[in-house]
């Protein structure tokens, strides 16, 4: 826990576009993952093309902690256009996503990983803990994409040679 609470704060403190701060990290364990993995498998059994949704609930099952990283969709005021839009006044008025919080949010996510590599702690970046977060409430209605980052410490990666259910 004391690596995934360090994981947090690299996350905190990685690099973002104009010093903006759009992100959202939340720490799980014990029974917060139990509640994930039933909403992970309740979407599985709703969407066909999701079905792995139930191998990755097993993965984080198995998890000591699960960091969750999430960002809005909130501009940072550029006017670069990159979203596809002239101005960042004209994409609020949209559900696009600004490119530089999506870029900072995988900065986020590479600097937390990147902890628990240099700390031997077996992780994997998981869309499906981060979409079943948001759908399952756990982060603010602000937050519309997110990322899961389950930690194991144990003899064998359980990250890896996974069986698709």
């Amino acid at each position: 826990m004391n690596v995934a609470r360090t994981m947090c704060a690299a996350a905190r403190t990685a690099p973002k576009a104009r010093g903006l701060d759009h992100l959202s990290i939340l720490l799980l364990d014990g029974d917060d993952i139990k509640s994930l993995a039933k909403e992970m498998v309740r979407i599985a059994g709703k969407i066909e093309r999701y079905d792995f949704f139930t191998r990755d609930a097993d993965n984080i099952l198995k998890s000591n902690a699960l960091i969750l990283i999430g960002t809005s969709l909130k501009s940072i005021g550029l006017d670069c256009g990159f979203c596809g839009f002239g101005t960042c006044s004209e994409k609020e008025l949209t559900t696009n996503l600004c490119v530089f919080n999506s870029g900072d949010l995988g900065i986020a996510i590479g600097s937390a990983v990147a902890l628990a590599a240099r700390n031997h702690i077996d992780n994997r970046v998981m869309f499906s803990c981060g979409y079943a977060a948001m759908k399952a409430g756990l982060f603010d209605e602000a937050v519309k994409i997110a990322y899961g980052i389950p930690l194991s410490v144990s003899g064998k990666n359980i990250f890896f040679d996974r069986k698709q259910k």
